[in-house]
């Protein structure tokens, strides 16, 4: 039985460039950051946080598996401190859309370095 989400991999153009979006525009940590033959893995997360993202190079991957969708999975992060989020990316000139109000409360979204965008909402403790 699945118990958790455990990795979401993320395929990218350029994983340094990401990895330093994710490192400095979002203050994820690096777990782990290796190369296996042609493959570098980089895996980052929130501090503390039990699901972590995977960087992976898309030619690569596209080289390996044709057939694969390679599309940027629909991500959404919660934050206990949801608009002190939104300012701070602002700050560091990541492209941040309106907060808007849904049904499962607030959220905005936000755009990485090879424009994929990524969803935060509004959660307490």
């Amino acid at each position: 039985m699945i118990n958790k989400v455990g990795q979401v991999m993320l395929y990218v153009n350029n994983q340094e460039e990401s990895k330093d979006f994710w490192t400095e525009k979002l203050g994820f940590e690096v777990i782990l950051d290796e190369t296996n033959g042609p493959m570098r893995f980089i895996e980052l997360a929130p501090k503390g946080a039990a699901t972590s993202i995977v960087l992976h190079n898309k030619e690569l991957v596209a080289q390996m598996n044709p057939e694969m969708n390679l599309g940027t999975p629909s991500l959404m992060f919660f934050s206990d401190h949801f608009d002190q989020l939104n300012q701070e990316l602002k700050n560091k000139n990541v492209t941040v859309g309106d907060i808007v109000e849904i049904p499962g409360g607030r959220v905005f979204n936000f755009a990485d370095s090879e424009n994929n965008y990524f969803a935060v909402m509004e959660k307490g403790q």
